[in-house]
């Protein structure tokens, strides 16, 4: 009952409703019958087929289906600040629409249906500063801006997985001989035992990418949301690179400690249990979070007003 008021609430102090569906609604329609000029994956002309499609292909992009339903209840619960926010039309908003729709057509023209998702998006976003003003753009551009994770990255995830399944493979040999001794060697992406107990091969799937897409989701929402600054919110955006890293190394170590106790058979089960594929997410995100906490605002506001105290004091 209490959230059917605050929705009844919302809506009926929100202008211009039916300006802005019907503007978003012809935006649709244009991305539905002229969205996706590549024709060879799908034969679709709409971007919305074409991006459940890839998604499907790849579980590396399987989390664009979810980034909606978080960015609405992100919007939720940024509703009292959105609510308050001054609304009137903004008509230089038609500027960012026009880069919108060039964005659009550039994608278009050189098929790249990736290109022509950030011009969907923009468009949307530029809609809403139309009807309801330059400070809903302000206001809302967190959490707009995770909508960056809708764009599927498909093949060129290569680009980016084989350098991470290279660090991940130096890191994961350096602790096991260095800092364990455990005898193991390493070719590449490949790490064995010199007696042939075991080999495993670092591949695409264990390069941390869908680690490290979960962990800079989470960590850009945690700096939206309890920070203001914009150096702390940038370093623990930075921050979810070298973590995710370091907790997809303690997962790959942990399969060579397996394998190394218990035989091959321990190091197999590690590496394909459903539970233990989930350990990567749980340093990642305590790292993160023990990050936030060490840069609490709080903290800096109470250190001033303490040394402010101390010198007036003196």
């Amino acid at each position: 009952d209490q959230f059917r008021e605050e929705w009844g609430r919302c809506w009926r102090d929100l202008p211009d409703k039916t300006l802005f569906f019907v503007l978003v609604a012809a935006w649709a329609t244009l991305f539905f019958f002229f969205g996706n000029s590549t024709l060879g994956y799908t034969a679709t002309h709409s971007l919305f087929r074409w991006m459940e499609y890839t998604y499907g292909m790849s579980a590396d992009d399987e989390h664009g289906r979810l980034i909606p339903f978080v960015v609405l209840g992100l919007y939720w619960w940024k509703r009292k600040e959105l609510m308050a926010v001054p609304k009137a039309p903004w008509w230089p908003g038609l500027g960012l629409l026009g880069v919108a729709i060039l964005v659009h057509g550039i994608g278009y023209i050189v098929q790249q249906a990736r290109i022509s998702i950030i011009g969907f998006f923009l468009g949307v976003y530029a809609v809403t500063g139309m009807v309801w003003g330059w400070r809903w753009l302000k206001a809302s551009f967190f959490p707009f801006c995770l909508f960056a994770f809708c764009v599927p990255l498909g093949t060129l995830t290569e680009t980016i997985t084989f350098p991470l399944r290279l660090v991940a493979t130096h890191m994961t040999a350096a602790i096991s001989q260095a800092g364990l001794g455990i005898d193991v060697i390493q070719d590449g992406t490949r790490i064995f035992d010199p007696n042939g107990a075991y080999q495993y091969e670092v591949a695409a799937a264990c390069s941390g990418i869908r680690s490290l897409t979960a962990t800079l989701a989470m960590a850009v929402i945690y700096a939206f949301v309890y920070f203001k600054s914009p150096w702390r919110r940038g370093l623990i955006i930075a921050a979810a690179f070298p973590v995710a890293v370091t907790a997809n190394v303690i997962r790959l170590t942990s399969i060579i400690i397996a394998a190394e106790a218990f035989g091959a058979a321990a190091g197999n089960y590690v590496h394909a249990s459903t539970w233990m594929s989930l350990l990567p997410y749980v340093p990642a995100l305590l790292g993160i979070l023990l990050l936030g906490y060490w840069m609490r605002e709080n903290k800096s506001r109470a250190l001033t007003a303490t040394l402010s105290g101390t010198g007036s004091s003196v």
